[in-house]
C-alpha cells in the first residue's frame, strides 16, 4: 500500500476540504440524530438548560455512560455532568459534577482514568481567561470527592488560554500529548505533539510540544478532541477544524492519522457538518454552522458512531465510515 504520510506543502483550506467531503457523498449517508436527555433533576429554576459537546459512551458495568456540557441557554457557566442511558434517554448519574466546559474522558492512561475540560475565569459575565484541567482516578469518578465532600484538585493544569490538550498511551508505554498552541507560528491555533514518560510530567511538558506541520492555513484553526491507538501503533486523531466567513465562525468534525515515530500526519478529512443534522439556532450570533467532535465509537463492520455537539446547543450522533480503518495495518 502506498505511503500516505507526507508533509504536504499545499495546505487545503476548509472550502477545499468541504468540496472533497461533498464529492465523496453518494447520497446514502444517514442523517444525524440528537440525543435525548432527562433534565428534570437539573432544571430546578425557570432557566432552560442545554446539553452539548458530549463524549462518546463509556461502558461501565454493562451500562452506557457519557459526560456532557450542561448550561443555561443564555450563559457559559457550564458543568460537566455524567449521564447514564436508560429507556432510550440519558439521565443524570450520581457522580460529582465539575465546573468545566467541553469535558473529555480518556480510558486507561498508565492505569488511570482521566477526566478533563476547560475551566474558565470570569469577570462579571465576561470570560477573561481559560485553561484545560485534568483529574485522574482509578475506577470511578466518585474517588474525586474528598471526605469533606469537596472535589479533589486537578493533578495537572494547562497553560492559560489553551484548550484541546488530549492524551493517549502508546504501544511503547509512553504517553502521547497533543496540544493546541496559539499565536506566533501557531497562528489562530494549530496542533502540536510531545511524548512523555508519565502523567507527572504532563503539566510542564505541554508548552514544549512541537507543531505538526502543514495542517491549517493561517486564516483557519483546529484542535484535537479524542485519540485512538491503532493496531499498527499509529494514532487516529478525531478533531475539529474551523474558519471565519466574515465575522461568523464555522466548525466541522475532522480526522487524520499521526505517525509518532516520524512525526508526520495524513491529510485532514472532514467527517460531518451541521448540514447532516436537523437545523438548530446556534448559541451565539457569531456562530454559524457548528460541529464540535466529542468521540468516535468504532464498530467491527467498518462503520463508526460519531458523537458531536451541534450549534453549541445540542448533543448529536451520526453514523460515518470509520476514518482510521484504511490506515490501520495489523502487525504480523
Amino acid at each position: 500500500m502506498k505511503n500516505t504520510y507526507c508533509n504536504i506543502s499545499n495546505i487545503k483550506n476548509c472550502k477545499e476540504l468541504l468540496d472533497e467531503y461533498k464529492a465523496k457523498s453518494d447520497g446514502s449517508k444517514t442523517k444525524g440524530q440528537f440525543l435525548s436527555f432527562d433534565l428534570k433533576d437539573l432544571e430546578k429554576t425557570d432557566k432552560k438548560l442545554t446539553v452539548y459537546n458530549p463524549t462518546k459512551p463509556i461502558i461501565k458495568n454493562g451500562k452506557k455512560h457519557l459526560v456532557a456540557r450542561v448550561e443555561p441557554k443564555d450563559s457559559e457557566q457550564s458543568k460537566a455532568i455524567f449521564f447514564i442511558k436508560e429507556n432510550k434517554k440519558w439521565h443524570k448519574l450520581n457522580h460529582p459534577s465539575f465546573n468545566l466546559q467541553d469535558p473529555f474522558y480518556i480510558e486507561n492512561i498508565q492505569g488511570w482514568q482521566i477526566l478533563g475540560g476547560v475551566e474558565i475565569e470570569t469577570q462579571g459575565s465576561e470570560i477573561i481567561n481559560f485553561c484545560t484541567v485534568f483529574y485522574r482516578y482509578k475506577n470511578c469518578a466518585t474517588e474525586l470527592i474528598n471526605p469533606d465532600g469537596d472535589l479533589k484538585k486537578p493533578f495537572a493544569i494547562g497553560p492559560k488560554g489553551m484548550k484541546d490538550t488530549r492524551l493517549i498511551e502508546l504501544k511503547n508505554g509512553n504517553i502521547g500529548v497533543f496540544t493546541r498552541p496559539q499565536g506566533g507560528k501557531a497562528g489562530l491555533g494549530k496542533i502540536a505533539y510531545i511524548e512523555i514518560e508519565n502523567l507527572d510530567r504532563l503539566e510542564k511538558s505541554i508548552t514544549k510540544a512541537r507543531i505538526i506541520p502543514n495542517q491549517f492555513s493561517n486564516e483557519e484553526w483546529g484542535g484535537v478532541n479524542e485519540l485512538h491507538l491503532l493496531e499498527n501503533g499509529k494514532v487516529g486523531v478525531l478533531g475539529h477544524i474551523a474558519h471565519f466567513e466574515g465575522d461568523i465562525r464555522h466548525y466541522y468534525a475532522m480526522s487524520f492519522v499521526f505517525d509518532t515515530e516520524n512525526k508526520t500526519a495524513t491529510p485532514i478529512e472532514i467527517l460531518t457538518t451541521a448540514d447532516e443534522f436537523p437545523s438548530v439556532k446556534s448559541k451565539k450570533p457569531d456562530l454559524g454552522k457548528i460541529i464540535f467532535s466529542g468521540g468516535l465509537d468504532r464498530k467491527k463492520d467498518g462503520l463508526a458512531h460519531l458523537y458531536v455537539g451541534v450549534g453549541d446547543t445540542k448533543a448529536g450522533q451520526i453514523q460515518v465510515v470509520d476514518p482510521f480503518l484504511k490506515f490501520e495495518r495489523k502487525i504480523s
